[in-house]
């Protein structure tokens, strides 16, 4: 084991320690509840989207109720999410293919939810995790893709290579509570527009750290990862 290896595995044990029991950010009781949370969340807050779902989860509570919703009526109960013109669209057909193709029950593995409209790796592993206990990868969302970039983790910006870097360093069991951890360190200290350097954990481990503020093009890089198909 190279010195870089020895640094990424203590700053893994660092995390752990700070963020033992990380819970899913988004409110849901079930696997579809978790799956529109999760499309909603691209380019929005959790905390906006608990409050949006909050009211949403008590009018459409069954796969037909989304199938079958006016699309007008469903865009301004997502209004504040934001993209709420695609992410309607995704969600009501992603609704009807689960009804058509997988027997009205959410899809747990990766191939069949990748199937869905407005789905990509970060929303299934987010379904995954969080709904079936699955660690099939590791959500990538722009907290993780900082993050990992700021810690020297990855020198990638692609969230697909950014995963499989990840992956890389944990055991499969951890996956999904790593990018959980990464979420957590990067919504409350290694935040986009000013990390507190000065009250992280893992600050004596971060090459970050050595140089001051890091450059702002990591969080535009970072801004980038839900704009690509689906989340």
């Amino acid at each position: 084991m190279n010195e870089k290896d020895r640094r990424d595995r203590r700053i893994l044990v660092l995390l752990k320690k700070a963020y033992p029991r990380p819970k899913v950010a988004l409110d849901h009781r079930t696997p579809l509840e978790i799956l529109v949370a999760t499309i909603l969340s691209a380019q929005c807050t959790d905390a906006r989207v608990n409050t949006v779902t909050r009211g949403l989860f008590r009018v459409y509570r069954t796969l037909k109720d989304y199938a079958r919703a006016d699309v007008r009526k469903f865009e301004a109960a997502i209004r504040s999410t934001g993209f709420y013109r695609n992410k309607a669209k995704n969600i009501i057909a992603a609704a009807g293919k689960i009804i058509a193709d997988f027997g009205g029950r959410v899809p747990a593995t990766m191939p069949e939810l990748l199937t869905l409209p407005g789905v990509a790796r970060k929303t299934a592993n987010c379904v995954l995790y969080g709904a079936f206990g699955r660690n099939e990868g590791i959500a990538v969302d722009t907290h993780v893709l900082r993050v990992s970039r700021r810690l020297g983790l990855t020198r990638h910006d692609d969230p697909v290579k950014v995963e499989r870097d990840l992956m890389q360093l944990c055991v499969r069991g951890e996956w999904g509570r790593w990018s959980l951890r990464l979420i957590r360190h990067g919504r409350r200290v290694c935040t986009a527009r000013a990390p507190q350097c000065g009250t992280c954990g893992v600050k004596r481990l971060c090459p970050s750290s050595l140089v001051g503020r890091v450059p702002g093009r990591d969080h535009n890089l970072s801004a980038g990862v839900s704009r690509r198909k689906g989340s």
